[in-house]
């Protein structure tokens, strides 16, 4: 059972706060600069083609500042060079918003449309692409819903739902002398909605198969090797589904598809994510 998004509106709220409250109580260049109250408008402006998302995030954070926007696209889509929006308000309160409202267009833009191109290459497989919990402190949602909107799926948003074994978590197994089976089993008992194990080798496939895992996380590993121990897990528990991850590019994914993987999760997704080219002018 996959995890879902909360309330997107309440945390658009927490994180439009957040942004505008780092720049200060007030914007001092634009108090010297613009000494009357007077209206304004601006284009918010894609400079390359992306994949549009953030929209909720940047309007919440427009509003905040006092500001209104008019999107004239829809987030998830794919779209050229052009205007996304328009802002409006007093001058001084658009120029107070420009920069925060940006941020998050360009960084759930660039997440977006990154996410759309391994969406690209997996086309004809039958496997996803997911995220991971590399996210920025404090943008998790804006992150994942951004991962989302390029077409890719939620993956783990917590630590508080679904159990993910992985090799520090088998070590300190180990050392209480405790078995994988105990773990899910317990975890299982706690209200766990799936139980994840990462495996770095066939005697860990093996194990993980026999103790009820729900998803193997192949780890590091070739594709030739993915399809060896993906015929091994399913030979053992046919159900049970396989992710490639580690060293995932949008050159390899498709082979790692190709040896059976149902998804491949990516952190370079939002660790590393290449900012869109969006402006704000003034009109």
């Amino acid at each position: 059972m996959p995890e879902s998004l909360p309330n997107l509106s309440i945390d658009a709220t927490r994180v439009a706060a957040s942004a505008l409250s780092e720049d200060g109580l007030i914007d001092l260049t634009t108090a010297v600069s613009v000494r009357q109250p007077v209206s304004g408008e601006a284009t918010i402006e894609a400079r390359t083609p992306c994949v549009v998302s953030g929209l909720l995030y940047a309007e919440t954070t427009a509003r905040a500042a006092g500001c209104s926007v008019t999107w004239s696209v829809r987030e998830g889509h794919a779209v050229e060079p052009g205007v996304l929006g328009r802002i409006r308000g007093d001058l001084a309160t658009i120029l107070r918003a420009e920069r925060p409202v940006l941020n998050i267009l360009q960084r759930a833009c660039g997440i977006a449309t990154v996410t759309s191109e391994f969406v690209r290459v997996l086309a004809g497989t039958p496997c996803r692409v997911l995220h991971t919990r590399k996210t920025a402190p404090g943008l998790r949602f804006l992150d994942v819903a951004a991962v989302v909107a390029g077409g890719g799926a939620i993956h783990r948003l917590d630590l508080a739902h679904t159990v993910m074994i992985k090799d520090n978590h088998w070590r300190a197994l180990q050392r209480e002398g405790r078995s994988l089976g105990d773990a899910l089993a317990s975890a299982r008992s706690r209200g766990a909605l799936a139980c994840q194990v990462e495996v770095e080798s066939e005697a860990q496939v093996t194990e993980a198969c026999r103790a009820g895992a729900d998803r193997l996380m192949i780890d590091n590993q070739t594709p030739e090797t993915v399809a060896k121990w993906s015929k091994l897990a399913r030979g053992l528990a046919p159900s049970i589904a396989i992710e490639a991850t580690g060293g995932i590019t949008l050159e390899n994914a498709r082979a790692f598809a190709e040896a059976g993987s149902d998804f491949v999760s990516v952190g370079a997704l939002t660790h590393s994510v290449k900012a869109a080219d969006i402006a704000l002018e003034l009109v």
